[in-house]
């Protein structure tokens, strides 16, 4: 027995950890007390010296000095100003009125302004709540499919998990040791390449089924002409200066992500403050929501350093490693396999717990096989995506499911009976998207440039002809270490 403790440590310690997880326990927790069962398991049997739990409080407190994770408080406090500061109310109201004499003008309205959300506030539930409750009546009282409505609304608001500035990507630079300047330059085209796919996706639907989307009728038109122009403008400005100030600093070296977020945050309060809808409740409810995501996070955090430290010590990270790259048909075969594990937990796991999982797992076997670090956590991150997405447990589902209507009501509009949205309804109409973000997700592994033209090819190192020359000094020491050149090949 022991012999199969010292031989399978690794594999019984994953397994446990996906028992806790699937018996409901909170992922912090179970993965720091797996952490620690098995460590004390490990010292038993010899495998881990006791020395290896003295490195952990230096671990914990690198955590809590790492900088790049001040951007997740930022971007949330901004995402949560900004949802009640009535942007969202603002630009689906003139973007609807834009799109609506054709066909589907809703539903591309929606997913404007959510790729347009996912820029400015990068909080998914933010954007699929604001669209929920502002656009969801308005489809339902012009005669749109309720599963069309439901899972473009849904799918829209995800796009605030890959298009910049996600709180996914931030973590995927963190646990991947890579720059979040570049993880967002790098999912910047992807983004709003998934963006065209669900646009293309509407145009399918009223082309196969045209009273699925109809255009919106006369009588709903309020703007036309020129004061319909002026209003776009004027409504859209407020949101493009904030996704300059954020994003453009980031992306021109101006400012640091972290830097990036606190100008966001910053704006968002002014924004707020213009429309007159700064109030003491919404700051507070604001930092409140922001404090309890930034704690949720940073435990989970501290439970997976507790846990990768001790599956390091039992050589996890060397079981994991041939175990992934003895699969069949080398690289492919390492990506399809981890996209798909990744898919099929995301029915149970969100985001969070699957960058904080997996990702340290499978980011040292992908850099080994020599796949680039920013594409891989891209990648990921669309893969990820899915997570929001896919019955049962979607958070983007539960989100719309909150707001949609439980029961028939009567259109204050058109003083007409409208039936309720069923759960059905909702999962069903959240089926094509899935379909459409997998796509997406064999597009960025067929076409590398998707992700990797974006990026600043000039800035990377080739670690393979950097050499290090020892010039000898009279008394026989060092005189000092020079770099060759092609460092910045």
């Amino acid at each position: 027995m022991t012999a199969f403790l010292i031989a399978n440590m690794a594999p019984l310690m994953f397994a446990a950890l996906v028992c806790f997880l699937l018996l409901g326990y909170p992922v912090a927790f179970a993965l720091a007390a797996n952490g620690i069962v098995f460590g004390l398991i490990g010292m038993d049997l010899g495998l881990i010296n006791s020395q290896l739990f003295q490195a952990l409080p230096e671990r914990v407190f690198g955590i809590m000095r790492n900088d790049t994770l001040l951007a997740i408080p930022f971007f949330t406090f901004m995402g949560l100003i900004l949802e009640r500061s009535g942007m969202a109310e603002d630009l689906l109201d003139t973007i609807g009125q834009l799109f609506g004499p054709i066909r589907g003008g809703l539903a591309y309205a929606v997913i404007f302004v959510g790729a347009l959300l996912a820029a400015t506030t990068g909080v998914v539930a933010a954007s699929v709540i604001s669209m929920g409750l502002i656009s969801l009546p308005i489809m339902l009282r012009y005669g749109y499919d309720r599963r069309v409505a439901a899972g473009v609304i849904a799918a829209s608001g995800t796009l605030a998990q890959i298009i910049p500035p996600s709180l996914v990507l931030i973590i995927m630079a963190d646990q991947l040791g890579k720059s979040v300047g570049d993880m967002y330059a790098g999912a910047f085209i992807p983004g709003f390449v998934l963006t065209g796919l669900y646009t293309g996706y509407i145009f399918l639907v009223t082309m196969i089924n045209p009273k699925a989307a109809p255009a919106l009728p006369l009588e709903a038109r309020s703007l036309r002409g020129m004061a319909l122009v002026m209003r776009s403008i004027t409504c859209l400005m407020p949101p493009l200066v904030l996704i300059f100030l954020v994003l453009g600093t980031i992306f021109l070296g101006i400012a640091t992500p972290t830097e990036g977020g606190a100008m966001g945050a910053a704006g968002a309060l002014i924004l707020a403050m213009s429309k007159r809808k700064l109030e003491w409740s919404l700051l507070k409810q604001a930092m409140d929501t922001t404090a309890k995501l930034s704690s949720f996070v940073l435990f989970i955090l501290v439970g997976s350093t507790v846990f990768g430290l001790v599956f390091r010590g039992v050589n996890g990270d060397l079981w994991v490693e041939h175990l992934l790259t003895g699969l069949p048909g080398g690289k492919l075969g390492f990506l399809i396999v981890v996209n798909a594990l990744m898919f099929v937990l995301a029915f149970f796991l969100d985001f969070f717990e699957l960058a904080f999982i997996l990702v340290p797992l499978v980011g040292p076997v992908a850099e080994k096989l020599g796949i680039d670090l920013i594409w891989f956590g891209v990648l990921l991150g669309v893969n990820m995506q899915t997570s929001f997405m896919h019955p049962p447990f979607g958070f983007a589902l539960f989100y719309l499911r909150s707001v949609a209507p439980k029961a028939d009501y009567v259109d204050k509009i058109t003083n007409k009976m409208t039936a309720r949205i069923t759960t059905g309804q909702i999962y069903w109409g959240a089926v094509p998207f899935v379909v459409i973000q997998i796509i997406m997700v064999a597009l960025v592994i067929a076409f590398p440039a998707l992700v990797l033209n974006s990026l600043d090819q000039s800035a990377v190192v080739d670690t393979t002809k950097i050499q290090i020359e020892v010039q000898q000094n009279d008394y026989g020491g060092a005189g000092g270490m020079y770099g060759t050149t092609d460092e910045k090949k």
